[in-house]
């Protein structure tokens, strides 16, 4: 008995240990307009992470992301958009571009982050642990194509993802949020 209490204890501290490595408060991105951002800065909030790009069939669904903002920021969503170029040159665009296009037009207030590689070689480091399964503790994924959404609770870990083609309006999507930020 005594055996199966240490081991009982044992695993369940690894247990802890291992959920704590599956969240994404561990990664350091940086913004649209240069500076260093933890994840950790947004710990307690449903978290949706997009990749984002300005010339694409889904760029319309800036102006979705943005009514979703603004219906459950003050409940406790974040979203957060990725620029990304991988997917047939889609977001050419510097920084700068992307961010006075995404103001311009769609009125985009939610945080914008520095253009990144979702995918390949480069694939940046927030992008391996939303799409690995070792490093998630969830599920392996491949960025489809722009505007794929990743679902993260409040614990910074990864709930969900969801396809390019789900509207952010989605009820499916939105069943999700509701879901995570009344947990």
């Amino acid at each position: 008995m005594k055996h199966f209490l240490i081991l009982f204890i044992f695993g369940f501290s690894l247990l802890a240990f291992n959920s704590d490595q599956n969240s994404i408060y561990s990664y350091t991105v940086e913004s649209i307009d240069g500076k260093k951002v933890s994840l950790e800065s947004y710990k307690g909030k449903v978290i949706l992470v997009v990749n984002v790009a300005s010339k694409c069939g889904y760029t319309p669904q800036y102006e979705d992301l943005q009514a979703l903002y603004e219906k459950y920021n003050t409940k406790g969503l974040e979203i957060l958009g990725f620029p990304s170029n991988d997917f047939m040159g889609q977001e050419p665009g510097s920084n700068e571009e992307i961010s006075s296009f995404c103001k311009k037009n769609y009125g985009v207030t939610f945080p914008m982050f520095s253009k990144v590689q979702v995918k390949g070689k480069e694939m940046a480091p927030l992008y391996e642990f939303l799409t690995k399964q070792t490093l998630n503790g969830v599920s392996d994924s491949k960025v489809k194509w722009n505007f794929q959404k990743y679902l993260i609770d409040k614990n910074g870990h990864l709930v969900k993802h969801f396809s390019p083609g789900t509207n952010p309006l989605d009820q499916s999507l939105l069943t999700e949020i509701e879901g995570l930020l009344q947990d």
